[in-house]
């Protein structure tokens, strides 16, 4: 029992760290994912074939199931197929682990059901929260996952950002695209607020800087895009799932609501 009990709170401690841990960096925004939107899920299946599957492999998806997104096979051959030869074939990558083990200090994990397990706002927040930090081998950290390993591989439609720590709590202002306070202690327990804000410094193709201010409508957009394709792939057949399940909720209402009235009418009518 006494071993037991100790294993319970160790594994709350952890549970508490992570909380704690979690709170230090920025909140997660909503991704507002609709898998019935076939437009974002052709725009996302481009996304990630351009700019993930060069180094993530989605070993649990075919690429002629992106016939379910009103795509044609010759359609998905000139567009979204760089490797493989066949519809048929499962989204593989040629990277090998051992490479990406070399390569990036971790193998790229395949990313099937990253929505699944991440969640689609952790993935929203992550992929625009990248900035520069020269001390990491590949010159990129990220707000959401600190030391992270990845690059920023959207940096070109995104452009630079840089992370900002001001004391105090401060209005945000200027070319700020996110911001978040962080209550610290230092040596002797003296607790301050330092705010984090991730600033863009330089535009890219899907953002703009005027005025001063920083403008990621078009960015968050394509992020967007890229998150549903990311759900729709965890589970492809969601859609039509939700679909059948409302019809058959229809069908049941129609059919049961007039037996239901009719058996009541039935039943009480000795006593009427």
């Amino acid at each position: 029992m006494k071993k037991m009990m100790t294993r319970l709170f160790a594994l709350g401690a952890l549970a508490l760290s992570f909380h704690v841990f979690a709170e230090e960096g920025p909140a997660l925004d909503n991704a507002a994912v609709n898998v019935q939107d076939i437009q974002s899920l052709q725009r996302g299946a481009k996304l990630f074939t351009n700019y993930c599957l060069s180094c993530h492999s989605a070993q649990a998806m075919r690429y002629n199931r992106l016939g379910d997104l009103g795509l044609s096979d010759q359609q998905i051959k000139d567009n979204l197929m760089f490797a493989s030869v066949k519809t048929g074939d499962l989204m593989k990558v040629g990277m090998t682990p051992a490479d990406g083990k070399t390569w990036l200090g971790a193998a790229p994990p395949d990313l099937s059901v990253i929505a699944r397990s991440r969640s689609a706002d952790w993935l929203y927040t992550y992929l625009r929260s990248f900035y520069r930090d020269s001390s990491r081998p590949t010159g990129w950290n990220n707000a959401v996952f600190d030391k992270v390993g990845m690059p920023h591989v959207l940096w070109q439609l995104q452009g630079d950002q840089s992370l900002q720590i001001v004391d105090g709590v401060v209005d945000r202002k200027g070319a700020v695209t996110r911001s978040w306070e962080v209550e610290e202690a230092d040596k002797d327990g003296k607790k301050s607020v330092k705010t984090y804000q991730l600033v863009l410094d330089r535009a890219g193709d899907l953002t703009r800087l005027a005025d001063g201010k920083a403008n990621t409508l078009d960015y968050d957009q394509s992020v967007l895009d890229l998150v549903n394709y990311l759900v729709w792939m965890g589970e492809p057949a969601q859609a039509t799932r939700e679909r059948i399940g409302t019809g058959v909720l229809l069908f049941l209402i129609f059919l049961l609501a007039p037996m239901a009235y009719l058996l009541k009418k039935e039943y009480w009518s000795d006593v009427h």
